[in-house]
């Protein structure tokens, strides 16, 4: 509560507050010192106590500003030391002087109620200028006449403009003082110099000292004899006086309340014209009523306190429990790093041991490759001795005996040593030729990390890139962050405000949407999902299919390349090179709306019959359309035409077509009708009703005739009976 009993300008608890009528609160030091003269003010005399901040129009100070800067020192040094000094002291000689002031003044108040809906405040104490609207002190006047000076609230920034007593006409704010005294006498009258615990109540303080004292320790520390004699001790502030509501004007207690003015009044202010047509009431009877609105507000206000104190509780105890949840979390990523350091640790175990198997290997290999050496070299070495020894021989005959023998024994010894041991090469290598493969494991130890397998947020629709072309739509969203998502699933309603349904899922954050109906709107919404589940759906977003079709011939619906069709002019156009009757189909179907489109004749030579109309996706496409179930056509030639639906023609009606005719056809499915119309004129009435399904639009040709497709028309309108 210390925040509201601080004055926004001297940050100070309030010392005579002042209101003002935006219902914020000054000092009435700090209201003077901040007070500027306003541009009609030319060389007037501020009010005695104003020290004003801001230069007079001209660029002049007012006349009698050194006794003006004297007296609101004085009054801002009291106003400092507010938290130091006697209230009671204080209040009195501000009353006093304001009230002198206020009645030299009084014959001089300014008071109009015509200058453009503002008025000035007057000298008259304890209350604003005859006018109930507060409002209209906040605005400046239109003349700027009578205001001498103007004050801007330091909260809002309102002005509000004066007479020559400035702030002095702002009301005593009653009710904060009392509240300030009480707050000070509730907290800070303690002696400052007890040792007790807790210190006793201060009865004096030292104005020079700025210290506390109760009776022991002001006999004590501070005695009036010596240097201290000359230092002001006063009452603490925060004694809490009995104070009674006087009339300012009329010095009567105060016994009603002027509706109309917002003011409390006495008997006295009764009698004055000012009131003579407001709505009065008991100050009793109003105070008692506002309080029971305050309280019954404070109650609300203190339930909201109440509950927000539980959740403040409950954040409380979330930080514990994110605390115990977070050395839980380190404890298990512990063990599982550990975890994987004791795989990595094994792995280590069976590839050295892979090492040492293939050192071991090698070293035998070598050892008996050795051996083998060593046994070749043995044997050669022995052969040599040998040799040596029978060339020392003396008897011919004898060495004769042995001689061709050792001849071919060393010339076969020479080639084999050449072949194995000169020739040779170790048969391992002494370099281990195998590379540790890790680069995975790296990118896998980097890529290390946290997720959060938790519901995913809800995926955000990027309006701007979502989009309705004919009967299709296109739906673009963006991944929720901070979610882990695997795929998404786009849903949308029937175009008629109905249940969803789902016509994608995947992990494409874009899609179309094709072959729904025309002339709707559909909703569409997206949500995310990952192995935890399902998470919120998006917003809606809202996307209107085309009024009226556009489309063309369809050649993979009309039977692809074998069909025995001909479409060129971007599909527009369609001829037939057999005599036999094929279908072409439109490349949209219908089941809602009205849709009306046009075929140009371009060429009619032969004595042919193109048949128009609508048709199901499966009918036969080697017949004249209208032959079997699927079609509803309307065949003609030059001169007539007929109505055919499964093999059944009938109600001929007179009237044909020729080269540049247009036949048009309507497809009402509001009323489940089909109209056709030749050269701008309806051929006959409702060729067919009771159509429900979807439809394509049709044509059957046959050599001889090539008409041209126009869609995206208006439909006429028909007489349907």
């Amino acid at each position: 509560m210390e925040e509201e009993l601080r004055c926004p300008v001297c940050k100070q608890l309030y010392s005579s507050p002042v209101l003002l009528p935006c219902y914020h609160a000054l000092c009435l030091a700090c209201a003077l010192d901040i007070q500027t003269a306003s541009g009609s003010a030319s060389g007037g005399h501020g009010p005695a106590g104003g020290q004003h901040i801001g230069v007079p129009a001209g660029g002049g100070h007012p006349a009698g500003g050194s006794a003006s800067v004297s007296v609101a020192t004085h009054l801002h040094q009291q106003h400092s030391q507010s938290s130091s000094s006697s209230v009671s002291t204080g209040s009195s000689s501000a009353t006093e002087s304001v009230s002198s002031d206020q009645d030299q003044a009084d014959k001089v108040s300014i008071l109009s109620e015509a200058d453009s809906g503002v008025i000035c405040c007057t000298s008259r104490p304890g209350s604003y200028a005859g006018t109930p609207n507060l409002q209209g002190l906040l605005f400046p006047p239109s003349g700027a006449g009578g205001s001498v000076y103007s004050l801007a609230c330091p909260v809002c920034r309102k002005l509000v403009f004066f007479d020559e007593l400035g702030a002095r006409n702002l009301p005593l704010y009653r009710a904060m003082e009392s509240i300030v005294d009480r707050f000070c006498e509730r907290e800070a009258l303690r002696c400052q110099m007890c040792e007790t615990e807790p210190p006793k109540v201060a009865t004096v303080i030292c104005e020079q000292c700025e210290i506390r004292y109760c009776d022991a320790c002001r006999e004590l520390c501070h005695p009036a004899r010596g240097p201290l004699a000359k230092h002001s001790l006063t009452k603490p502030r925060g004694a809490c006086q009995l104070r009674e509501s006087i009339c300012g004007e009329h010095t009567e207690p105060l016994t009603m309340y002027c509706m109309g003015c917002k003011l409390p009044i006495c008997n006295q202010c009764i009698g004055d014209n000012r009131h003579q047509s407001h709505d009065l009431q008991s100050i009793t009877a109003m105070c008692k009523a506002q309080k029971t609105e305050l309280s019954h507000n404070l109650q609300q206000l203190s339930e909201k306190a109440r509950s927000t104190t539980e959740f403040i509780q409950r954040l409380k105890g979330m930080s514990d429990k994110v605390t115990d949840s977070c050395i839980e979390f380190e404890r298990l990523v512990t063990a599982q790093c550990e975890a994987l350091i004791a795989a990595i640790n094994a792995r280590r175990d069976v590839l050295l041991d892979v090492i040492r198997s293939d050192k071991e290997a090698k070293i035998r290999t070598l050892k008996d490759q050795q051996a083998s050496c060593t046994g070749k070299l043995q044997q050669t070495t022995g052969l040599i001795q040998f040799c040596i020894e029978a060339l020392k021989e003396t008897d011919s005959a004898a060495f004769l005996q042995v001689g061709s023998m050792l001849i071919n024994r060393v010339a076969n010894t020479d080639m084999t040593w050449h072949q194995e041991v000169t020739n040779a090469a170790p048969r391992v290598s002494p370099i281990i030729d195998l590379t540790l493969d890790d680069s995975s494991v790296i990118r896998a130890i980097d890529n290390l990390n946290f997720i959060q397998m938790k519901l995913p947020l809800a995926p955000g629709i990027i309006p701007e890139d979502c989009s309705a072309e004919n009967n299709s739509v296109t739906v673009a969203w963006q991944a929720p962050s901070h979610s882990f998502v695997q795929g998404y699933v786009l849903e949308l309603d029937d175009g008629s405000g109905g249940e969803f349904r789902e016509v994608y899922c995947g992990k494409e954050t874009i899609c179309t949407v094709d072959g729904l109906h025309f002339n709707s709107m559909y909703n569409a919404r997206v949500k995310a999902f990952n192995n935890t589940g399902e998470g919120d759906y998006s917003e809606l977003i809202g996307l209107q299919t085309a009024e009226v079709a556009w489309f063309t011939f369809d050649s993979v619906l009309s039977g692809g390349p074998c069909s025995g069709l001909n479409f060129s002019n971007d599909n527009q156009t369609v001829s037939a090179d057999g005599w036999e009757h094929r279908v072409a189909l439109g490349s949209v179907g219908f089941s809602r709306g009205v849709h009306y489109w046009e075929f140009t004749i371009d060429k009619y030579t032969a004595d042919t019959d193109p048949a128009f109309g609508v048709a199901r996706l499966d009918v036969a496409r080697d017949k004249m359309l209208g032959k079997d179930d699927k079609g509803f056509a309307m065949y003609i030639d030059r001169q007539r035409s007929w109505f055919q639906h499964n093999s059944v023609h009938e109600r001929r009606v007179e009237g044909g077509i020729s080269s540049g005719s247009t036949v048009g056809v309507l497809l009402d499915l509001e009323r489940h009708t089909l109209h056709f119309i030749v050269n701008e004129m309806p051929q006959g009435s409702v060729a067919f009703r009771d159509l429900y399904g979807v439809f394509y639009p049709a044509v059957s040709v046959n050599r001889g005739v090539t008409l041209t497709l126009h869609t995206g028309l208006d439909a006429p309108r028909m007489d349907y009976h």
